[in-house]
């Protein structure tokens, strides 16, 4: 039977520790693809990203830094920094590659939008209406979360007012200027993600807010080791915040649920749908993804670097 927590006294609920799944979920083909195109596993690449984390003690340092500043854990970021390089990217080879490639980006001509029209005026269409009000604005995630869901209810896939919009993530369509990647960086973050996030890391960090207009500075943050470790924290401190606020459990004492949503995204929106079925008696806890999964399996190599 499971017993009450200390936090669940105070109206939380721990999530246990550890899987739910007996076994690792399926893992997508487009990763087993690009692991298989260099000749490689996910073992190996498990292996060797762990042996960069082990050999970057300034970089273990910074993690543990900004993860104080956080209020969280740094497993967690170590978790997603793992499950990143072991599944959603080709390999790790230094942190110093990223600071190279952070510097390579400076004086480059970046603009976000699609076609012509840049995503600035995009979302002034009368679509955005809800987007606008005062609360909305306020905060830098729930503005351009709304913006998100605005673009996959109303134009994706769709033609509106003779423009056909493909049939892709808001992300796609407007914030990937130059490069056919999606996601950049350590912690490989989509600029749409900065954006989301800028708000909360100005508070913590004080680092200036962004907009679509400063689409340098966005893939800056998000190359820069030191400016994309704070954004990966941001993620994971609001990831916990949803399922606190909204299911009133926390997930902070699981390391795979918090990687599962630094993966998939969208905590708030999974928050309410875990609610709701859990409220209905179909599940009792957040379950981990096939990436989740393996930061539980493998925690004690992940908090062996720390």
């Amino acid at each position: 039977m499971f017993a009450p927590s200390a936090s669940q006294a105070g109206g939380l609920t721990d999530v246990p520790t550890g899987n739910r799944n007996a076994t690792q979920p399926n893992i997508p083909f487009a990763s087993a693809r690009r692991t298989a195109a260099l000749k490689s596993s996910y073992d190996r690449k498990f292996e060797k990203v762990l042996g960069v984390l082990r050999r970057d003690r300034r970089l273990l340092s910074s993690i543990k830094q900004v993860a104080a500043r956080y209020k969280i854990d740094p497993v967690h970021m170590i978790g997603a920094i793992v499950g990143e390089h072991t599944y959603n990217y080709d390999t790790l080879d230094s942190a110093q590659g990223y600071y190279i490639k952070a510097a390579a980006y400076a004086g480059l001509d970046i603009s976000f939008q699609y076609g012509k029209e840049p995503v600035e005026a995009f979302v002034k269409r009368k679509q955005f209406a809800r987007c606008h009000s005062d609360k909305m604005q306020r905060n830098s995630n729930v503005k351009w979360s709304c913006y998100e869901r605005v673009w996959n209810n109303s134009f994706r896939g769709r033609t509106v007012d003779t423009v056909s919009y493909p049939n892709q993530t808001f992300n796609q369509t407007f914030f990937q200027p130059l490069f056919a990647g999606q996601s950049f960086g350590l912690g490989q973050l989509t600029p749409l993600t900065i954006l989301k996030m800028s708000d909360r890391v100005h508070k913590v960090s004080g680092f200036e807010k962004l907009e679509p207009s400063d689409a340098l500075e966005i893939y800056q943050a998000a190359m820069d080791p030191d400016k994309s470790l704070h954004y990966m924290a941001a993620v994971i401190q609001d990831a916990i915040e949803a399922y606190k606020d909204v299911a009133k459990v926390d997930i902070s004492t699981n390391p795979g649920i918090t990687a599962t949503l630094y993966n998939v995204g969208a905590p708030w929106e999974r928050a309410m749908r875990y609610n709701r079925a859990r409220q209905q008696g179909k599940v009792r806890w957040p379950e981990e993804n096939y990436y989740g999964w393996l930061v539980n399996d493998r925690l004690k190599d992940l908090q062996a670097l720390l």
